[in-house]
């Protein structure tokens, strides 16, 4: 491929380098130049242009880079069509990225027009999520380069799907425990299992002493569970302490007492027959990534977890820090102070699939759906909240009576969603770092949820777009960075801004959740389906 000026009349068939003012409109970067192109290019004197100019041989990028990805691709991995020469990998089903990594190694090393990259190995994935691209760097590779880089090559990158498995709870006690810490420690491990499509099934309180939970362990493996992970009232301190003590008492074995994942160190592996047996961390009740995280993923997946692959998880096993436990790893420095982001609430729609009755204001377990909402996003990290109000303003303003927040009232709501959109835009503090768009009428999303949305947002990494998703689908609420107001604030017509996520891909990361996040009333049908009502 020859690269550089060319007179814009023998231009014909190149690929524009760069992107052309054009005065009028703008000939984008790669555009195939054709004669209408070379008539907009004369007609705004411009009379040369900086091109890419195939030569024989040469394989045009999307080609290349299908070619390519079709034959890494692996087990529950597909292609999606290739496009300005990126071919995007996609997991079929949830579950854990394996990798070759030195496969992958020799084939970004033939040629610097040809890249392969993917998530890291043991990377657990959601269904329809990206776990590798092959990017073509010009616009088009010579058919050398691609045969070396296809010979031998077999595929470097599947997805082993997670299973489903009985999973039983084993939770101790000691004097001063609270009930509501350990009912906390299900619903945490609930969601960990969530994306397997797993939940706890059998749960047994007990005694913090090795005799009752064996006894228990022997109940939950007697019933036929495959996972038992047991939850200490009291940290493990010892090879010889009180769980892994109790799964000796079961009749089982420890394989590994502690791994080199902080936080996560303490954690027990064993097993009593084919059962597997965790001893979790006390990290573990938070939903932070933790040591935890990295054995319960295999475990799901049906890939053996040994001792040897536990000692092998030191080099980046030092994780985030949790909230609850600074120390002692190095603390936040003086004056910084966590990022700001509001809560944009849409409460001006018309309603229309219902039928005629305000859906925000119908009622569900006692209140307003609209205030279901709203009590979240108070109840959440962000603030100040908006609701942006239109269409009926005043059944909304009645129905948050009281409520902490800020209104904003939609003069041209009749012109769809995008002018609430903007208006709650403009309504956002200068001082916040993002916004946080929730839509009124979906009562189920928690302030848990929108927590867990601003942790994952971290501009420095390049996460300035937070997506929730279900099942490999995305949801709402919708987390975006203030770089994208603008964009935001330049939608026009009855419509959201699910198109500014596709077009900036590379700042999105993708949170999984339960089906809150798709959950919506729009009809009489969904709202029955709740048990809400409508007031008489």
């Amino acid at each position: 491929m020859r690269f550089g000026p060319l007179d814009v009349a023998e231009a014909e068939g190149s690929f524009a380098a760069h992107s052309v003012s054009l005065g009028k409109g703008v000939l984008k970067k790669g555009t195939r130049i054709g004669p209408e192109e070379i008539e907009r290019l004369k007609a705004a004197g411009i009379a040369t242009i900086v091109a890419a100019t195939l030569e024989p041989g040469d394989v045009p990028e999307d080609d290349a880079a299908t070619r390519i990805a079709t034959t890494v691709a692996g087990a529950a991995v597909e292609v999606a069509p290739a496009f300005t020469g990126r071919a995007n990998l996609m997991a079929r089903a949830a579950g854990i990225v394996r990798v070759d990594k030195s496969g992958i190694d020799r084939l970004n090393r033939v040629d610097p027009a040809i890249t392969f990259a993917t998530l890291a190995d043991f990377a657990p994935v959601a269904a329809g999520q990206m776990v590798g691209t092959v990017k073509i760097l010009p616009y088009a590779v010579a058919s050398h380069a691609l045969d070396a880089a296809l010979e031998g090559t077999e595929p470097l990158l599947s997805v082993v799907p997670f299973r489903k498995l009985d999973v039983g709870l084993v939770q101790t006690r000691v004097a001063g425990t609270r009930e509501q810490v350990l009912d906390k420690t299900i619903r945490v491990l609930d969601e960990r299992l969530a994306p397997s499509g797993n939940r706890v099934g059998r749960e047994i309180r007990t005694d913090h002493n090795a005799g009752a939970v064996a006894e228990a362990i022997d109940v939950l493996v007697g019933e036929n569970h495959e996972l038992v992970v047991v939850f200490g009232a009291s940290a493990n301190a010892d090879r010889t302490d009180v769980v892994p003590t109790a799964i000796e008492l079961a009749g089982g074995r420890v394989e590994q007492f502690g791994m080199p994942v902080d936080p996560g160190n303490l954690l027990v592996l064993g097993g009593v027959g084919p059962v597997t047996v965790v001893g979790a961390p006390g990290c573990a009740r938070s939903p932070k990534e933790n040591g935890f995280d990295w054995v319960l993923d295999r475990i799901l997946a049906d890939i053996a977890v040994t001792a040897e692959d536990i000692t092998g998880m030191g080099v980046g096993g030092l994780l985030m820090e949790i909230a609850t436990r600074p120390q002692p790893r190095e603390e936040s420095a003086p004056g910084t102070t966590a990022r700001k982001v509001a809560a944009v609430v849409l409460a001006g729609g018309s309603s229309r699939r219902m039928g005629g009755p305000n859906k925000l204001v119908a009622e569900l377990d006692g209140k307003p759906i609209l205030a279901h909402v709203v009590a979240a996003a108070l109840a959440s990290r962000a603030g100040p909240v908006i609701v942006v109000t239109g269409n009926r303003d005043h059944e909304a303003r009645t129905a948050l009576a009281g409520l902490d927040v800020e209104f904003v009232y939609n003069a041209e709501h009749a012109e769809g969603l995008s002018t609430s959109l903007r208006a709650g835009i403009a309504a956002v503090p200068e001082d916040a770092d993002a916004a946080i768009v929730l839509l009124g009428d979906m009562p189920r999303v928690s302030a848990a949820t929108i927590d867990r949305l601003i942790e994952a947002f971290d501009p420095e990494a390049g996460r300035t777009i937070v997506v929730p998703t279900y099942r490999g689908k995305r949801g709402n609420p919708v987390l975006w960075a203030r770089r994208y107001f603008p964009d935001l604030a330049a939608i026009r017509g009855d419509t959201g801004a699910r198109h500014l996520i596709g077009e900036n891909r590379d700042g999105v990361v993708e949170v999984e959740f339960d089906e809150s996040v798709a959950l919506d009333v729009d009809t009489p049908e969904a709202l029955a389906s709740l048990g809400g009502r409508f007031a008489d």
